[in-house]
C-alpha cells in the first residue's frame, strides 16, 4: 500500500511546488482541485491545502470542510489555506494594511514539532493580501513577521479526537522560503508519519506490477519519439509484457540531424521492440508552400497519425495504446480555472486515442518531468536520451521560418548540430533547459574571401527554465557565442550571418512558432 499525501488546489500558481517538495521528501502525492470528491483510503496520511488566488471574504470563495478532514488525518493550510482555516473555525481574516509579497523574516514564537530545528529567525517568501487578524478559540501563535501577526499557528484545544491542524502564512514551497522544505518535512514525517520510501525504484517495482495486471495478454502498441517521456514509458511497459510492446518511431523529415539512426540504434540496445519508419517525402510534399505555423503543426499531426495508423494495421491483436503522458498534463485537464487560452496547437502530436479507439496505458501519469528522468537513470537508459533537452513534436518545423524544403531542413539540421555539439563540449550544455537554432526566412549579404555571398540566417536559443512555463535567456559566454557563429558560417554553405535570441518567456515563447 503505497502511503499518500493529498493535495487540494485552490488555483496558486505555487502548487505543483508544493507537490515537488514533498516527492522530493520520497512521499507520493496528488494534486486535486478542492472540489473535487475523494476517499480517505488507508494510505492517505495528511491533506495539504494549497494557496489561491481568491480572497476567503469573496462571496464564491474556494471552500473546504477542514473540521471533517481531521477527524481522518493531519491537515496543513498554507497561505489561502491557513486563512481559510481560521476563518472556518471562527478567526477574523481581513485585508491587510499593505499587500505583503516576497522575501520576510519568521519569528518563531514557541517551539513546535512543526518548526523542529528551524531557526529563530528564517527567510519565509509572502504573497498575499488578505491575512489573519484574530485567531480562532482554542488555536495557538507558533511563529509571526513584523509585517503579520500569525505566520503560522495550530489547533490546540486537547481532549478531542481530531488529527493535528496547521496552518502557515506564507509559502514554504517556493525556493526564497530558506528552510520551507524543512518545515515540510516535519509535517510529512513527525506529523502525518510518512516512512519517504517513495524511490524511483519503488516506483519501477510497483509500476510495472500494475501494468502487468492492467495489461493481460494483450499487445501494446506506441508512437516513440527519441524524447524522455515516451523512452521512459516504453522501458517500463517492456519490463512488464517484454515484445508484446510494439514501438513506432516515424522520421518525419524534420528530426535533428542524424537522430533517425541514433535514436533506432539506443532502442535497440535497451531491447525494445521498435520499427523505424522512414517517411521524410510524405512530410515534405504535404508541407510544401505552407508558411503558417499553424497549419504547419496540424499537417504534421494529421500525417503522423495516418503513418501511425498504417503501420498499426499491419499488427494483429493490438488492445492498449502506450503513451507517455505526465503528471503536469493530467493536472491542466483539470485546472482549478479551466482549460488555458491556446497560444498555439501542443508541441507533441496528439490525437491518436481517438482515432486508434484504444484503452491508454500510461505509466508516467502520476510524475513531473525531473522524476520521470530518475526513473529513467534507475532502468539504465542512456544518459545522452535521458539528459537531453525537450524537443517539439513538430520538430524543425517550427524551427524553420517560413516555408519548409528539404535543402533548408539540411541547413539547419547542420548549423543545429555544431550549435548542440559545442554547448556539450564546452559543458554548457547541462546548464541550460532548451537549446536549438532557428533558420531565419532572411537573407542578407555578406563578404567571404572576395566574393559577395547572399545567404540565410540563424538565430542560437538557449533558455534557463524550471518547468518551461517562464524562461529566461541564458547567459552564454561571449567567448563560446563568437566560437560557434564562426564554426556554423565557416562550415554550413548557405549561412552567413549568426544572431542570438535575448528575449525571455513571457513575453516571447521559448519556441519561434
Amino acid at each position: 500500500m503505497t502511503e499518500k499525501i493529498l493535495i487540494l488546489d485552490f488555483g496558486s500558481q505555487y502548487t505543483q511546488l508544493i507537490a515537488r517538495a514533498v516527492r522530493e521528501a520520497n512521499v507520493y502525492c496528488e494534486i486535486i482541485p478542492y472540489y473535487k470528491p475523494f476517499e480517505f483510503e488507508p494510505g492517505l496520511k495528511g491533506i495539504i491545502l494549497s494557496g489561491s488566488p481568491f480572497s476567503v471574504n469573496e462571496e464564491n470563495a474556494p471552500d473546504v470542510d477542514v473540521q471533517s478532514f481531521i477527524t481522518k488525518v493531519p491537515v496543513l493550510g498554507v497561505c489561502y489555506g491557513a486563512q481559510l482555516t481560521a476563518k472556518r473555525f471562527g478567526g477574523v481574516v481581513a485585508k491587510s494594511n499593505k499587500r505583503e509579497y516576497g522575501r520576510a523574516i519568521l519569528q518563531c514564537k514557541k517551539e513546535d514539532v512543526l518548526l523542529k530545528d528551524v531557526s529563530p529567525q528564517s527567510q519565509v517568501w509572502m504573497s498575499h493580501s488578505d491575512t489573519i487578524k484574530q485567531l480562532p478559540v482554542g488555536f495557538e501563535l507558533l511563529a509571526d513577521t513584523e509585517s503579520i501577526p500569525v505566520a503560522a499557528f495550530k489547533k490546540s484545544v486537547k481532549g478531542t479526537p481530531d488529527f493535528p491542524l496547521y496552518g502557515v502564512q506564507f509559502h514554504p514551497e517556493v525556493y526564497h522560503s530558506k528552510e520551507g522544505k524543512k518545515i515540510l518535512g516535519n509535517f510529512l514525517v513527525n506529523i502525518c508519519g510518512c516512512s519517504q520510501d517513495w524511490t524511483p525504484a519503488h516506483f519501477i517495482t510497483d509500476t510495472v506490477e500494475a501494468l502487468k495486471k492492467q495489461i493481460g495478454d494483450k499487445k501494446v502498441i506506441m508512437a516513440l519519439s527519441g524524447g524522455v517521456d515516451s523512452t521512459v514509458a516504453a522501458t517500463l511497459i517492456h519490463r512488464a509484457i517484454g515484445d508484446r510492446l510494439f514501438g513506432i518511431f516515424v522520421d518525419n523529415g524534420v528530426l535533428r540531424k542524424n537522430e533517425f539512426e541514433s535514436v533506432l540504434k539506443t532502442y535497440a540496445q535497451l531491447g525494445l521492440n521498435v520499427k523505424g519508419i522512414n517517411a521524410r517525402e510524405h512530410f515534405y510534399t504535404k508541407l510544401a508552400g505552407k508558411t503558417d505555423p499553424e497549419e504547419k503543426r496540424k499537417i504534421i499531426g494529421s500525417m503522423f497519425i495516418d503513418v501511425f495508423q498504417e503501420e498499426a494495421k499491419k499488427i494483429e491483436g493490438v488492445g492498449l495504446l502506450g503513451q507517455g503522458t505526465i503528471y503536469p498534463d493530467v493536472i491542466e485537464s483539470v485546472s482549478v480555472h479551466g482549460p488555458s487560452v491556446t497560444i498555439k496547437s501542443h508541441h507533441n502530436v496528439g490525437g491518436l486515442p481517438d482515432h486508434l479507439h484504444l484503452e491508454l496505458v500510461e505509466p508516467l501519469r502520476s510524475l513531473f518531468k525531473d522524476e520521470v528522468r530518475k526513473v529513467g537513470r534507475e532502468l539504465g537508459i542512456p544518459a545522452e536520451m535521458i539528459d537531453r533537452h525537450p524537443f517539439p513534436g513538430p520538430g524543425l518545423a517550427i524551427r524553420i521560418l517560413g516555408e519548409i524544403t528539404e535543402e533548408k531542413v539540411q541547413l539547419l539540421q547542420d548549423a543545429d548540430h555544431l550549435y548542440i555539439q559545442a554547448l556539450k563540449d564546452n559543458n554548457l550544455y547541462a546548464t541550460v533547459w532548451q537549446a536549438g537554432a532557428i533558420l531565419l526566412p532572411v537573407k542578407s549579404v555578406g563578404v567571404m574571401g572576395d566574393e559577395r555571398t547572399y545567404e540565410f540566417t540563424v538565430a542560437l536559443r538557449a533558455v534557463t527554465s524550471v518547468d518551461g512555463m517562464t524562461a529566461d535567456w541564458a547567459h552564454l559566454p561571449y567567448e563560446f557565442l563568437a566560437n560557434i557563429s564562426n564554426e556554423i558560417i565557416n562550415n554550413v554553405r548557405g549561412i552567413n550571418r549568426v544572431v542570438y535570441d535575448i528575449s525571455s518567456k513571457p513575453p516571447a515563447t521559448i519556441e519561434w512558432e
